[in-house]
């Protein structure tokens, strides 16, 4: 998925300008005059970053950054505003705002935060991915896989494994031998790096 900016601002000149910058670096781009039109085609997972105004009818800058926050927390937004909003822009930023650029801005300024912005963007959605990807492969163990990876994680052998759970060092050695196949590791060693990378690490620190 190519990365997109996208622009809400209610004045068409300003929006045309962007625009006109964004596509002499080859960004894409999608324009908007109000908020309610972004928020139609906005969804969870977007590649790319916002270029949002504060002073806007109908729904302002600061509501429909909100409204944003509820759908994707991750999104990058770069607020835009006058001298006199400075004050709401930082207080956007306290509540995870990627930047905030006063106008009149530096071309150049706008471009280097925005490519910046996507590349975070780009990078989160990556990890994202990546756990995704993780959680799945747990997700394929069975429950009493599931135990004797905690037990292993406990740093516990197979006798006490079995002792713990009340079946036999063969059974555990197969549930053991089942667990590593579903996720793809062949040492104790990748599977506890693997179980850290996933969140699923409980042995006491």
């Amino acid at each position: 998925m190519d990365a997109c900016v996208y622009v809400v601002d209610d004045d068409l000149l300003v929006r045309e300008s962007l625009q006109w910058l964004l596509e002499s670096i080859k960004l894409k781009s999608r324009l908007y005059e109000n908020g309610h039109d972004f928020l139609r085609d906005f969804s969870p997972g977007l590649l790319g970053c916002l270029v949002l105004d504060v002073r806007m009818p109908n729904i302002n800058g600061m509501d429909l950054y909100q409204a944003i926050k509820e759908i994707d927390p991750n999104f990058p937004v770069i607020i835009v505003t006058g001298h006199a909003d400075v004050p709401l822009a930082i207080r956007a930023m306290k509540q995870g705002a990627f930047d905030f650029i006063e106008k009149p801005y530096n071309d150049q300024h706008m471009l280097e935060r925005i490519q910046v912005a996507i590349h975070q963007c780009n990078d989160l959605q990556k990890s994202r991915e990546h756990k995704n990807a993780l959680t799945e492969r747990f997700d394929k163990l069975s429950k009493r896989e599931s135990q004797v990876l905690q037990e292993i994680l406990q740093g516990r052998p197979n006798k006490l494994i079995a002792d713990e759970l009340c079946i036999s060092i063969k059974t555990v050695e197969v549930h053991r031998a089942n667990l590593m196949q579903k996720l793809e590791v062949k040492t104790v060693t990748e599977l506890v790096r693997l179980s850290i990378r996933a969140g699923k690490d409980s042995a006491p620190h």
